[in-house]
């Protein structure tokens, strides 16, 4: 699909409640109150795995292989991380070599059941209180997979306990003004019946990843963008922004005459992937743009949510946890009304909080993947799932602002 979010660019004990502490930036008076987007951690879900023989219709290794054809290998990869598959109750057979332990080297399916429960026990477990299903084309031909989908989150969310909207990427979407204003009407409006659907305001969450990226997967005027929010707007949505991470300041990457846009949606969230790889990077970015960002919302009473990621496995930006840290620092600091992690299971990127391989032992032999214990600081496979819970904590005020990362790699 071209240029998008793949290539652009136990929880620990609950500490008594701290008094809330000076953040770099004021609440705005027009901000929010806390709901299921706003005061929480809402984490990407791309529910997008898919094995031959798991009975999708995709019928095919979705998002393992770059021959999807084929099952994945050393030379037929797209992943830069490998999955802890101990708590999952199926694993499809690949063509790599059998890990270092001696175990296959399985992979999961997103498309069973069991696959998503187990994602969302962990989101309920580690303290991910949303989770932000992707949504692509639906006429595409991953359309009916995402649908079985969305079903299936549906039910993982209900049966955990967490909340989940739809979150819809146009990348690549051609005819994307009609068509998602149809999909939302006959399909995924359904699924804010659910319990667990999230609400922000008393309405149900809806977000659109994609809207002033100046690149030609995502052509789209001011006026077309504005059209498709003002209607969700007027379903009685809550309307989320996925937009450039240079929204406000302009720049490369960025389409121009979109202010007005950018301020209609009733909360922002800048996209980071791709953008930095260490803290001192999260450190530029929250002087050079969180902080105008952060004023710019509350002037407009926008609620503001960015991006907090782990970083890339492969490209060893990880620093056992202290990148990410620096993160939710600057992000709880600069006074954000939600933070997004970017994201839950993207094993692609390499970015995934989910559990992952810990230890060379647990990926396959001869792969080239790293596993987290790369710059030789041992962690365990949930460690990124419990840095998510302190960084929750610390959002709710319920762990005091810290520049110091609270919680141990093992």
């Amino acid at each position: 699909m071209g240029l998008s979010r793949r290539s652009f660019l136990a929880a620990a004990a609950a500490a008594a409640a701290t008094p809330a502490v000076s953040r770099t930036a004021s609440a705005s008076p027009l901000a929010s109150p806390a709901g299921d987007v706003v005061g929480k951690i809402t984490v990407g879900y791309q529910g997008w795995f898919a094995c031959v023989g798991d009975g999708a219709p995709i019928n095919s290794w979705w998002h393992w292989s770059q021959n999807a054809g084929q099952p994945p290998s050393p030379s037929n990869n797209v992943i830069k991380a490998w999955p802890d598959m101990r708590e999952f109750s199926h694993g499809y057979r690949t063509a790599y070599n059998n890990l270092n332990n001696g175990q296959p080297a399985n992979l999961f399916s997103s498309y069973d059941q069991q696959t998503v429960d187990t994602h969302f026990a962990w989101m309920h477990q580690y303290g991910c209180d949303t989770a932000a299903l992707q949504r692509f084309n639906p006429n595409s031909p991953e359309g009916p997979t995402r649908d079985a989908m969305a079903a299936k989150v549906r039910s993982a969310a209900e049966s955990h306990g967490v909340k989940f909207y739809i979150m819809y990427d146009v990348t690549g979407w051609t005819s994307m003004q009609s068509e998602i204003k149809a999909d939302w009407t006959n399909k995924m409006k359904a699924h804010t019946a659910s319990s667990a659907y999230a609400k922000q305001n008393g309405k149900p969450v809806v977000c659109i990843w994609g809207f002033g990226f100046s690149d030609g997967n995502h052509p789209w005027d001011a006026g077309t963008c504005m059209d498709v929010i003002n209607w969700f707007k007027g379903q009685g949505c809550y309307v989320i922004g996925g937009v450039p991470r240079e929204w406000r300041v302009g720049g490369a990457g960025t389409r121009t005459g979109f202010a007005d846009t950018y301020h209609a949606f009733n909360m922002i969230s800048p996209w980071m992937v791709g953008a930095i790889g260490n803290a001192a990077g999260s450190d530029d970015v929250y002087t050079t743009i969180n902080v105008g960002d952060q004023a710019d919302c509350n002037s407009h009473g926008i609620d503001y949510q960015p991006c907090v990621l782990p970083g890339d496995v492969s490209a060893r930006q990880r620093a056992h946890g202290d990148f990410m840290w620096r993160q939710f620092y600057n992000m709880v600091r600069v006074g954000a009304q939600g933070i997004y992690i970017s994201m839950f299971d993207e094993f692609g990127e390499g970015n995934q909080i989910a559990k992952t391989a810990p230890d060379g032992s647990w990926v396959p032999a001869g792969s080239g993947l790293w596993a987290l214990d790369e710059d030789g600081t041992a962690c365990s496979s949930d460690y990124y799932l419990r840095l998510t819970a302190d960084g929750g904590r610390m959002l709710k005020r319920q762990l005091a602002l810290t520049a110091t990362r609270p919680t141990s790699p093992t």
